[in-house]
């Protein structure tokens, strides 16, 4: 079998992450048009004549300088469970390629499982005092795959992820998670604590009401959306980017992407975006007011949601990132005990590697990066 690598289009691409159970939003050829500041490519791995992978490859140059910073958001889709030699083949090839487009620093963010922890597991360590962080818990479940691919990017060159005390510039190594599968409905309600629960109760008396929205309503979305920035002192992205994103992600697959708001009292107090590809459903942006906030839409927001991702066959909802966090005090841990209530649990990714092409320009790089924050 001799493996290549090789530019694919559009039409490949797309086939491909549809051949799989469920592949990263981030590396579907839509991604490339919400992407549109960088310059991007779809990659394709062949064995002989047949496409075994492929990759969406964001590229972003020095200014005024040919040179380029490649990067793989939770990809590329290989078979990561495959041999580690053949794993290793497909990145050679990967920075073979990367070295003739002129990337002086490439990253890789496989979505391959290192650990999980229960939400029981969790739960009892934010009660005591003895552990402040997950990466000093002992996991539920370890994933020797996960941990073979850490240790063999290392050896051959890579860079290993470095520990963030909060959210990264890049995509999460830690997530929250549900398993869908073989449940219903009552089965989901029963893995429940009595505060979502009871939530849930307060939100069906108050009348709140779930609608799935239109592109007009990004509009409402976003200006829930600046509030919560507000209160939470993050940066916000602007209403274009979110109409961005609705337009490449429903041109793709109509089912990509759904909107979501909920109403008490005449007025929308949250509103969220849910993202499936395959078996995998996203909850990707949620916005609240601080009006409404006894009626708990946020809790009847979300469990539409899970109901929904249940109903299109998917088998993992995905909660999206959390920091490593446990220690109580930290401002971080609220969002934590908000995705604990409904059950499932942490997973940690291998996380994101880089390869210095050119140590030279990725310190230059890493500089500027510092200089910009």
């Amino acid at each position: 079998m001799t493996l290549r690598i090789a530019q694919i289009d559009r039409g490949q691409h797309l086939a491909y992450v549809n051949s799989l159970g469920s592949a990263s939003f981030l590396q579907t050829p839509a991604w490339a048009e919400v992407k549109s500041d960088w310059e991007s490519e779809s990659l394709g791995w062949f064995a002989d004549d047949q496409l075994v992978g492929a990759g969406l490859l964001l590229l972003r140059k020095i200014p005024k300088i040919p040179k380029w910073f490649g990067y793989l958001p939770e990809g590329p889709l290989l078979n990561w469970h495959g041999p580690l030699k053949e794993i290793d083949d497909a990145l050679d090839l990967l920075i073979a390629y990367a070295k003739k487009r002129n990337v002086f620093l490439l990253r890789i963010g496989p979505l391959v499982e290192k650990s999980s922890w229960s939400a029981q597991t969790m739960k009892a360590a934010l009660a005591g005092e003895a552990t402040a962080s997950l990466r000093a818990l002992t996991p539920d479940e370890v994933f020797p795959q996960g941990l073979a691919i850490c240790d063999h990017l290392k050896s051959s060159g890579w860079l290993a992820p470095k520990s963030e005390a909060g959210f990264g510039l890049g995509q999460p190594q830690f997530v929250y998670q549900l398993s869908l599968a073989n449940k219903n409905r009552e089965d989901l309600l029963a893995g429940f604590n009595q505060l979502w629960r009871r939530n849930l109760k307060r939100a069906e008396k108050e009348s709140v009401t779930i609608e799935v929205g239109t592109r007009q309503d990004l509009n409402t979305f976003h200006n829930i959306y600046l509030e919560t920035a507000e209160r939470d002192r993050f940066i916000p992205r602007p209403l274009g980017y979110f109409q961005k994103m609705w337009d490449a992600l429903r041109s793709e697959d109509a089912d990509r992407l759904s909107l979501y708001l909920a109403r008490w009292d005449g007025e929308v107090v949250a509103s969220t975006i849910m993202i499936r590809v395959g078996s995998h459903a996203w909850y990707s942006y949620g916005a609240s007011s601080t009006r409404g906030r006894e009626a708990r839409g946020s809790n009847a927001i979300q469990w539409r949601m899970m109901q929904d991702a249940l109903d299109s066959g998917a088998l993992i909802y995905d909660l999206r990132g959390i920091t490593s966090t446990l220690d109580p005090n930290d401002p971080h841990v609220g969002l934590i005990q908000f995705k604990l209530g409904v059950g499932g649990g942490a997973v940690e990714y291998v996380g994101e590697w880089d390869y210095r092409i050119s140590r030279f320009w990725s310190l230059l790089f890493a500089l500027l990066l510092r200089v910009r924050k």
